[in-house]
């Protein structure tokens, strides 16, 4: 099953979504196991929230998620404490419980069946710190 149309199908589709190359964080500031909910400000003079993500560690893997939960369009957790996951194996949506793999976001179960979470791409520079990745 495809999201309905209206739905966005890549990060970059989404409001205030930022540039390639932008940082999102610190891998030293993401603990081995760790799922931790960021924001990114709008733009000035932009109306609404700023552009919500997700990063998730397991060993040397930093991974980016959009904090929307597929099924519903709602964030996964609206505060960190709220943020439901077993550590490098999934995360839920704290509405409707809707599970995804921590490894590629996919639907593990719950409302969600056939889509997933929209994955950032990333990479760690030089100094550390967690950047989108270029590209598409």
């Amino acid at each position: 099953m495809n999201p309905p149309p209206s739905e966005p199908q890549h990060w970059h589709d989404l409001p205030h979504a930022p540039a390639p190359g932008t940082a999102l964080g610190a891998w030293a500031a993401v603990e081995d196991g760790q799922a931790l909910l960021q924001e990114l400000p709008p733009p000035a003079g932009a109306a609404g929230p700023g552009f919500r993500y997700l990063l998730l560690r397991s060993g040397n893997d930093v991974k980016a998620y959009v904090n929307r939960c597929a099924h519903f369009g709602v964030p996964l957790a609206a505060r960190q404490e709220l943020l439901m996951f077993v550590p490098h194996t999934s995360l839920t949506c704290n509405v409707h419980y809707a599970r995804y793999r921590w490894s590629d976001g996919a639907c593990a179960g719950g409302e969600c069946d056939g889509v997933g979470l929209l994955p950032i791409p990333v990479l760690v520079d030089a100094e550390g710190h967690i950047c989108i990745a270029p590209g598409p």
